[in-house]
């Protein structure tokens, strides 16, 4: 496995690998996979500001998750199937980025917090420049949490299913708003777990080196 490729469980799931194999015996391009990601997101992002209504939150999940599986199947399509573009790490980056900052900021506006929202996207853009910072210094890119992408959207999800029984039972909505405070404070914590692996491994090829 490339070194510098987010491990994902998924990649195995008989179902994905099934899907993947038809996008890639189609014209679809990976890159338009990848595209589709953020339109999913925006559809999400869209049915989160109108949190209040059980049906919006069944669509948020729907695209939550959609959007994930765009992200995995969009690698499988390109490296599995062949179909690798010499501009397809711009579409592996970029994307992510747009689709994190459409679900968590629409959050925010959905619990009456924007700020929270376009804090949380923040330090979620931060954790993947961190991380693509350490490659860029001749590093083995780090995907290590506690709040990586796929933690981020699972606890997303948890909280619009939360959403959704608070306001099936009529009760107030909160469960939302701790799950965005706790993805932006994670998220900070993972710049700094990231930053500091950043650290030991830049000390360990200079140890590396002067020892060789």
């Amino acid at each position: 496995m490339d070194e510098n490729r987010r491990p994902i469980k998924s990649r195995s799931n008989r179902l994905i690998l099934m899907l993947a194999g038809t996008l890639a015996r189609s014209a679809i391009t990976p890159n338009q996979i990848s595209g589709a990601s953020v339109i999913f997101a925006a559809i999400g992002a869209a049915a989160l500001i109108a949190s209040d209504s059980i049906g919006a939150m069944i669509i948020a999940i729907a695209g939550i998750q959609l959007r994930l599986v765009c992200n995995v199947i969009d690698g499988l399509v390109a490296i599995e199937g062949g179909k690798r573009s010499v501009v397809g790490a711009l579409y592996n980056e970029f994307p992510d980025r747009l689709a994190d900052t459409l679900l968590l900021v629409a959050t925010g506006y959905a619990v009456a917090a924007p700020s929270l929202g376009w804090a949380a996207a923040l330090l979620a853009a931060l954790t993947a420049y961190v991380r693509v910072f350490g490659g860029v210094v001749g590093l083995a890119q780090r995907f290590i949490g506690p709040m990586a992408k796929q933690h981020r959207m699972a606890l997303l999800t948890l909280g619009c299913v939360a959403n959704a029984a608070e306001t099936a039972l009529h009760r107030h909505h909160i469960c939302l708003f701790i799950a965005l405070a706790i993805i932006a404070a994670g998220s900070a914590l993972t710049c700094i777990t990231r930053t500091r692996a950043i650290v030991r491994d830049l000390h360990d090829v200079e140890a590396g080196a002067n020892h060789a």
